[in-house]
């Protein structure tokens, strides 16, 4: 269902397609000479109030995903009635609700709180804070080892010992994986990838990391079921680049300058709870009492 934004905007849209003269005025487009606009630019005034540049980049920022990916040149007048519907109905109110004031308090709290953030996250990353956070993580980082491995998953002990059976007697690998494998991998052949220390639960984990190369397991059972377990190969891998885990360093050194400031704005702030004992936390749902 279409909030009532969404619906407002797709009346928008309607009386765009439907307004006189708007596919040609699209087809002779690129022949109209270009007008450099500014944000301040006045697109529109309605009773005075004016809807500019900016107002319609805003507004454009808060689609919906489905009107997001039309064409510009059917959004950008789509947006402006938009804009003047919302305009000359806002203006028609003599006064906005207790409702509506409660929602715009809590909208700009999250406004000025996205902003806040994003001062704090534009500060944070750097050169020397990436080479930090690589250092503290990886320079003493000792080379780990790595696992190449398939596996067949069946459902019961019974049907993966059969399988073994099937493999000691010359059957491959893969071709049982495709056949009888319940899991994702088993398309590929049971192919795994390579994997590290605590990136398997830990019985098929410890079942890989017993195997030799080339060796195939006795029946593992997990969660997921029963598995045949053939290790393909190992490696030893040392820390990676730094490239290889900037993005990765990027994000935590985003979020721990995040918290830290959080922190340290709590701290020095004045703080009152209400002791929440006897309130009913059904009261969040009762959206009358916001017409109080």
């Amino acid at each position: 269902m279409l909030n009532r934004h969404a619906a407002a905007f797709g009346i928008a849209l309607s009386l765009t397609f439907g307004a006189p003269g708007f596919a040609q005025e699209t087809a002779s487009e690129d022949t109209m000479p270009k007008v450099e606009v500014q944000a301040d630019t006045v697109l529109a005034t309605v009773n005075g109030e004016e809807i500019t540049v900016s107002h319609v980049i805003a507004a454009r920022q808060g689609l919906a995903q489905q009107f997001q990916t039309l064409p510009d040149d059917v959004l950008f007048p789509g947006l402006i009635d938009q804009l003047i519907q919302q305009t000359v109905l806002g203006q028609a109110v003599e006064e906005i609700s207790r409702r509506g004031e409660i929602i715009l308090e809590n909208q700009r709290r999250e406004i000025a709180a996205a902003e806040k953030v994003d001062g704090i996250v534009a500060d944070a990353v750097t050169d020397d804070a990436l080479k930090a956070a690589y250092d503290a993580k990886y320079a003493n980082a000792e080379p780990t080892k790595e696992f190449s491995a398939a596996h067949i998953l069946v459902a019961t002990e019974d049907e993966a010992k059969d399988l073994i059976t099937k493999l000691g007697g010359g059957a491959d690998f893969a071709e049982l994986a495709k056949e009888f494998s319940t899991g994702p991998s088993g398309p590929n052949g049971g192919e795994l990838g390579w994997f590290g220390p605590g990136m398997m639960v830990k019985p098929f984990e410890d079942a890989a990391m017993a195997l030799g190369k080339g060796e195939i397991s006795a029946p593992v059972q997990t969660q997921f079921g029963w598995h045949v377990v053939k290790l393909n190969d190992t490696r030893m891998v040392g820390a990676p680049e730094l490239d290889e885990v900037r993005a990765e360093l990027a994000a935590q050194i985003e979020n721990d300058a995040v918290e830290a400031a959080l922190q340290t704005l709590l701290e020095g702030a004045t703080i009152e709870r209400t002791d929440l004992e006897g309130i009913d936390p059904a009261v969040t749902r009762d959206m009358t009492l916001l017409d109080n």
